[in-house]
Formats: structure tokens, C-alpha cells, sequence
């Protein structure tokens, strides 16, 4: 009987055992679940996702070296770089912003770099209740990676803004020894035309010891001395007296005169010059020029070849 008894009350506690353990797994599957979408999620900082608004090119293109693009909802009309970028919804370009498009994309965050415009755009935000940030500029090697720091610590990706930093140098590196390689003898005097956006006009950016002029040196070239003081459009007899060997136009005054014959033509002083003659005008993104930053290296070694082409089998 005893052993009848076991059979009669052990089984049915074995299956209660087995029921409950089943019930439980099931309970916490969906935890299992939900934890590894949360610490598996592609942000690593512990943050949830944002909505960012950018105003500054820069800092576009850093956010997304250091992998928070997918955060950015919105960017000036400059922020061109990287081609996600260009997907965007854009709020006016960055010294001609509408506070009214930044405030409609209902922003958790708002950064720039203390250059935007115009004057009412930050007090309007401000007083809209928008979290604003305000970042460096980039404007020497050493700025662009002292940014690149303080963006890696703001965004929680310290690693990543020490490897974008130690590429940037490698590339700088390279870009150097290549120019070296080269033995230039006879430097080209080089100016850089932009079309402002602003002001709806040509004008010289060169001559101005930017980032420019320094990307012009690095890549081997002398700046074209321009002295357009006192005119307020710009002089085709300083272009003229200038007289550069090339003329490095940025992409958008380029394109929107449709061929470099009409570059040359109807840009004031062009035709004049050295470049005009002999259709040196080469045409450069906007953003490879005007900021230090991630692809340094490789913009000047573009650079470097564009203005000496006969000379790029030298280097290899």
C-alpha cells in the first residue's frame, strides 16, 4: 500500500514541478527579450535615442564619425557631409537660420559652434524652451581634435573619438609625406573662390589665413595675394593682379554656373588670370576645405593631386 500511496501522490506533485517551471520560463522570456534589445541597442552610452538639430558642418559630419548620426533630425543648409546627411530636413543655412523650422522639429538637443545666424535665432530658441549646446569650431588641426574629445566624452564615446583622432593623424601623416615625395619645386599660386549664400555672391576665401589657406600650404601650394579692401563685391582687378595659377572653386559657385567656360567668363576677373587662360579652375567640396576634421588627410592629399596631376606618378 505504501508504495501504491507514492505512485498515487508523488507523480502529480513531479508534473506540478514541471508545469511551473515551464510557466516561469515562459514569464521570462519576454524579459530576456526586452534586456537584450535595451543593452544590445546601437547607442552605447546609456542615453536613449535623441532628436538632434545641427547647425554647424562640422560638427554633422563628427556626430556622425562617432556613430549619432541616427540621432540628427535635422541640419543647416552646409551640412552636406556624409551623403546621410543630405537626407535631412534642413532649417536654413547656418548664418540664415529659421528659428521657427528649428523650434517645429521638437529637438531634445540643438548644437552649433557660436557662428550661426541671424542675431534673434538663439533668443528665440532659447526662450522656446529649446536644450541648447555650443561646441568649438575647427578651425586649426589642434581645435579639430580637442572637439573631437569633447564630443566623444559628451556623446559617451570616448574609444571612438580616440580612434577617429589617431586616423585623422595617420592621415595627415600620409598627406605630408606624399607632398615630400613629390619635391615640389615651383609652388602654384592658388585662390579659392566661394559662392556665399548668405549674400547671394562670389567672393574670395582665400587670403584670409582660414583653414583654407592652410589646406592650400599643406598641399604644397602659395596662397594668391588678394587685396580686395574697400570694395564690397568682389574686385575683378584685385582677382587679376592676384593672378593665380589655379583657381580652387567650392562646389556650389562651381555647379551653378554650369561649366567652367562659364566659371571663367562670368565670375569677375577670372578671365584675367593665369587660371582663366590656361582652365585651371578646379572644382572642391565645400566642406573638404572650409574645417579641419576626420578626412584632413585624405582632402589635402585630393588637393595635392588636383593642383599637380603631372606630378601624382612622382609620389607613388
Amino acid at each position: 500500500m505504501g508504495s501504491k500511496r507514492g505512485s498515487c501522490f508523488g507523480l502529480p506533485l513531479i508534473f506540478k514541478i514541471i508545469v511551473m517551471r515551464k510557466i516561469i520560463l515562459l514569464l521570462l522570456v519576454p524579459v530576456l527579450i526586452f534586456s537584450c534589445d535595451r543593452f544590445g541597442n546601437k547607442e552605447t552610452d546609456g542615453k536613449k535615442d535623441q532628436r538632434i538639430v545641427c547647425l554647424s558642418k562640422h560638427l554633422t559630419e563628427m556626430v556622425f564619425a562617432l556613430g549619432k548620426g541616427h540621432d540628427i533630425v535635422a541640419v543647416d543648409l552646409s551640412s552636406t557631409y556624409p551623403d546621410s546627411a543630405k537626407l535631412l530636413k534642413t532649417v536654413g543655412y547656418h548664418r540664415a537660420l529659421s528659428p521657427e523650422s528649428i523650434i517645429s522639429m521638437d529637438p531634445d538637443l540643438v548644437i552649433h559652434s557660436n557662428d550661426i545666424g541671424p542675431e534673434n535665432v538663439l533668443p528665440q530658441i532659447t526662450k522656446a524652451g529649446l536644450n541648447i549646446k555650443a561646441f568649438g569650431g575647427a578651425n586649426t588641426i589642434d581645435s579639430a581634435k580637442l572637439l573631437l574629445k569633447e564630443l566623444g566624452k559628451f556623446f559617451g564615446e570616448e574609444n571612438k573619438a580616440d580612434s577617429i583622432i589617431k586616423k585623422m593623424e595617420e592621415g595627415i601623416a600620409k598627406a605630408t609625406d606624399t607632398l615630400k615625395a613629390m619635391n615640389i619645386h615651383d609652388s602654384l599660386r592658388v585662390m579659392i573662390i566661394h559662392f556665399g549664400l548668405r549674400n547671394n555672391n562670389y567672393f574670395v576665401m582665400s587670403g584670409r589665413n582660414g583653414v583654407g589657406d592652410k589646406m592650400l600650404r599643406m598641399a604644397g601650394a602659395t596662397v594668391a595675394l588678394y587685396d580686395g579692401k574697400g570694395s564690397r563685391e568682389m574686385s575683378a582687378e584685385a582677382v587679376a593682379m592676384a593672378n593665380p595659377d589655379v583657381i580652387v572653386a567650392t562646389d556650389f559657385g562651381y555647379d551653378r554656373m554650369g561649366s567652367m567656360d562659364k566659371f571663367i567668363t562670368d565670375v569677375p576677373g577670372v578671365a584675367l588670370t593665369n587660371a582663366g587662360k590656361n582652365k585651371r579652375i578646379v572644382r572642391f567640396e565645400e566642406h573638404d576645405i572650409i574645417y579641419f576634421g576626420p578626412r584632413t588627410g585624405d582632402n589635402i592629399l585630393k588637393l595635392v593631386h588636383l593642383l599637380y596631376p603631372n606630378l601624382k606618378s612622382a609620389a607613388q
